[in-house]
């Protein structure tokens, strides 16, 4: 409702916002859902200072439901997404309301192929996690069959994304967590410029909350957790609060949100200090020079925390010569790098493969 004439399915509208009242006072703030618009209030009442809001013309509900949302509703918008090197947090709270049948038993979520189409573009950009909504009437043994499809179907994107558990509440309204989560993700990394997220957005108090819309004691706590649902929890003297940083991943190396977001921070980082190599002959040379600027910038993550090791370079390095850059790589203009390390609460050295030039 409230599109021009002309506007086809498809089409957004983007808002920068620094406050809800750039959203209400924006001359396209009609075509903003109201599920959307509580979010972003929800988002700067507990922390976020910038938030990107976009509205997408859709005919009817029906085109959220469809098998393929890419090429019906979200090719455009996905573009616009991968222009963007200032996002790095999203959330679709108006997903939560689609309704949910059941097929055989299981749960079968509206929207579903929204957010593993949003999973994968995130995984795509490496740069980015998305937070999701569980379904309103999703509760108990569903709510957890639904989250173990959600992952087994998602293995290669999975880590990109996690869940919370359940709605909330301020009063007598009920909405999903997002625009809470988002905004404590955003306090978490201005706490702290650059490096906040080695911290893992969990044990906050949520504002503008006044309870969860379904209690999870203390003791439940636990099995939620242990099925990479976060739950959202009363702590008496306290208030509501985020209680668990799981990852929907089944990879144990980004089972902790922080850890996933750390190497989105290392992977985005690398790729912005070595943007210049695509100017330059692809020689020895300019190995040494690449392998350099990325150890140098890994010590600095190092002395902020985000890497284990007892002293600087012992458990990180850095690969770039002529074994990962034969002729096809250099004559294509592109530098392979190897990055090996190990972000904080993460067991398991990870590799990383780094293409710089695309």
């Amino acid at each position: 409702q409230g599109w021009p004439p002309g506007v086809q399915r498809g089409d957004y509208v983007e808002i920068r916002a620094e406050s809800l009242g750039d959203v209400i006072h924006h001359r396209a703030a009609r075509v903003i859902d109201k599920a959307t618009l509580r979010a972003v209030q929800q988002f700067f009442d507990n922390g976020g200072r910038v938030a990107h809001v976009f509205g997408i013309c859709i005919e009817s509900e029906q085109d959220l439901l469809k098998a393929d949302p890419f090429s019906v509703v979200f090719h455009l918008l996905i573009d616009r997404l991968r222009a963007s090197e200032d996002i790095n947090i999203l959330a679709m709270p108006v997903l939560a309301y689609l309704p949910v049948t059941y097929e055989k038993g299981e749960a079968v979520v509206g929207g579903q192929a929204i957010i593993d189409l949003l999973l994968d573009h995130c995984q795509e950009m490496s740069n980015r996690f998305l937070i999701i909504d569980p379904p309103r009437d999703l509760h108990e043994g569903a709510l957890f069959a639904w989250v173990h499809r959600l992952r087994e179907r998602n293995r290669s994107s999975a880590a990109f994304g996690a869940l919370y558990y359940p709605w909330i509440m301020n009063g007598d309204a009920v909405f999903p967590p997002s625009g809470c989560v988002a905004g404590v993700y955003a306090q978490v990394e201005s706490d702290e410029p650059s490096f906040g997220v080695r911290h893992p957005p969990a044990n906050r108090v949520l504002k503008g909350v006044t309870h969860p819309a379904v209690e999870i004691s203390w003791r439940d706590s636990d099995s939620y957790i242990d099925a990479h649902i976060n739950p959202i929890l009363t702590q008496p003297a306290r208030g509501v609060v985020i209680w668990g940083a799981r990852t929907l991943s089944l990879d144990e190396r980004w089972m902790h949100v922080n850890s996933r977001r750390i190497m989105n921070l290392v992977t985005e980082q690398l790729r912005r200090d070595s943007e210049w190599v695509v100017f330059e002959n692809q020689r020895p040379e300019l190995w040494e020079i690449v392998k350099r600027t990325a150890t140098n910038r890994l010590d600095t993550m190092w002395a902020a925390g985000l890497l284990t090791g007892g002293h600087a370079r012992e458990e990180y390095l850095v690969e770039c010569d002529g074994q990962l850059n034969p002729v096809e790589v250099r004559d294509a203009g592109q530098v392979n790098v190897r990055v090996t390390l190990r972000p904080i609460s993460t067991a398991e050295f990870i590799v990383v493969d780094l293409r710089l030039g695309q």
